[in-house]
């Protein structure tokens, strides 16, 4: 039988298969006998919705056949072969199976591109299916099930959670699949974000910004030297790394957070000069430029600080205020005054209030002098290493004018932000990631937190013709 005998007799059944199911769901709506209990109820919703999901699943497959034969796709997959850094050569019609947003499996024919010069060969490039990539189809499942099944990775506690809500949905994946298809997901989203020129993220202009950064801790797994364990598996070892994270969001003349602005958060474990990098190519879509004012709060992060300045000067934007978290210095305040074993707990109280109200009137120098008195005796060394503290950031401690100009005083946006991101999903005993995954969960949960979920489809499912970028 001929490829394209082939497509037509799964086209013949597919059809046969819609007309039983229409047929079933017509018999349905009429039985003569209505639910008498809940548990009647129950059933027999159930069973409308599996006969509709299996005929949503059969209508998709019909209208994927067509989009595969449809002259635009084709022309789509002529550009995508030839934009291919490797030459690629039509191997013949292949049938191949794609699961739908319904869970049903449907079989498709379509032609399969192999890389010229392999045949024969042991070891081989992966071909593709040019037509289901142009329709956004990976890992054997439409846009819409890769977007689910993402999603429901990154809002649940695990990948098995995620496999049990599908399961209960009619959709049968394994939890290695579904693992598969949220870091492939996760992967050409964030392909599409770094390489994209046209991606809007909405515009600042007239508003004030507020960008916060600061990271996190999970742990990744790293194999370790020596035999295998007796059932056969590597030996590993779970190092601690810190994942960067930053939150660009707009707030109100109160200081709250604008509603009329969705939260821009993203992470990643490369690095501070990588999430610096991520940042400004944020921040240029949303033309940080045009803002009214701009604030920068974060702890006081070394390696935070020594970038700010760096950032600040290549995206052009005059007058960023620069604001290290009220509270990370109210606890450094305290750290001073638990030094002096002297004092009672009164003692120590009252110090640290005089000096918050101080650092709340503007009266930042006051308040390094204040610390400065107490560089006395055998402790002296390690209140000058809180000096140190206070005197490197003093230029950043001017919360009087961070109040009457708006601004929030804090940056419990991002520490919100990293408990919700981070430890919420990728922190906990006995839980280990290896970089690539732990990349892309932390890509997925960014997005999810912050409510930029449909965005993240967007970048997911791109156009492949060379005018989407």
């Amino acid at each position: 039988m001929t490829p394209r005998s082939n497509s037509q007799a799964q086209c013949g059944t597919r059809l046969r298969e819609i007309e039983d199911q229409l047929r079933f769901l017509d018999h349905l709506a009429h039985l003569p006998v209505a639910a008498g209990t809940p548990d009647e109820l129950a059933e027999y919703e159930r069973e409308v919705v599996r006969t509709t999901e299996q005929l949503a699943g059969l209508i998709t497959g019909e209208i994927l056949q067509a989009s595969l034969a449809s002259e635009a796709v084709g022309q789509q997959v002529e550009t995508l072969v030839k934009a291919s850094a490797k030459p690629l050569k039509k191997d013949g019609m292949q049938r191949v199976t794609v699961r739908t947003a319904s869970g049903v499996v449907v079989q498709l024919t379509t032609v399969y591109y192999r890389h010229k010069g392999q045949r024969g060969t042991k070891r081989r490039l992966p071909g593709l299916y040019a037509g289901l990539v142009v329709l956004g189809i990976f890992e054997h499942c439409t846009p819409a099930l890769a977007a689910h099944v993402s999603l429901l990775a990154a809002a649940l506690s695990s990948f098995a959670e995620a496999q049990s809500v599908l399961r209960d949905e009619g959709i049968a994946l394994n939890v290695k699949t579904v693992r598969a298809i949220a870091y492939a997901f996760a992967q050409r989203a964030r392909a599409i974000e770094l390489g994209a020129r046209r991606l809007e993220f909405g515009r600042v202009t007239g508003r004030q910004v507020v960008i916060s950064c600061d990271g996190g801790r999970i742990r990744i797994r790293t194999k370790k030297r020596g035999p295998r364990t007796k059932k056969g598996h590597c030996r590993y070892r779970g190092v601690w790394c810190e994942p960067k994270l930053f939150v660009v969001s707009v707030v109100g003349p109160d200081g709250r957070q604008a509603r009329t602005f969705t939260p821009l958060i993203d992470a990643t474990l490369a690095g501070p000069d990588a999430i610096f990098d991520m940042l400004e190519i944020v921040l240029k879509r949303v033309h940080i430029e045009e803002a009214e004012r701009v604030l920068f709060v974060a702890d006081g992060a070394r390696w935070i600080w020594t970038r700010v300045q760096r950032l600040r000067l290549r995206l052009g934007v005059k007058g960023m205020v620069e604001l290290v978290d009220f509270f990370h210095v109210v606890e450094h305040l305290g750290a001073v005054a638990e030094l002096k074993k002297s004092w009672s707990s009164a003692q120590r109280r009252r110090w640290v209030k005089q000096q918050r109200q101080r650092l709340r009137h503007g009266h930042a120098q006051a308040v390094v002098q204040a610390v400065e008195q107490l560089c006395r005796g055998p402790l002296s060394k390690a209140v000058r290493t809180q000096r140190d503290y206070f005197v490197r950031n003093l230029e950043r401690l001017d919360y009087a004018a961070a109040k009457a100009a708006g601004l929030p005083l804090g940056s419990g946006a991002v520490e919100s932000a990293v408990r919700r991101v981070i430890n919420l999903r990728l922190k906990g005993a006995s839980i280990y990631w290896l970089k690539p995954g732990a990349e892309a969960m932390l890509m997925l949960r960014s997005y999810f937190k912050a409510g930029r979920w449909n965005l993240l489809k967007t970048m997911a499912n791109p156009s492949f013709m060379p005018a989407s970028t």
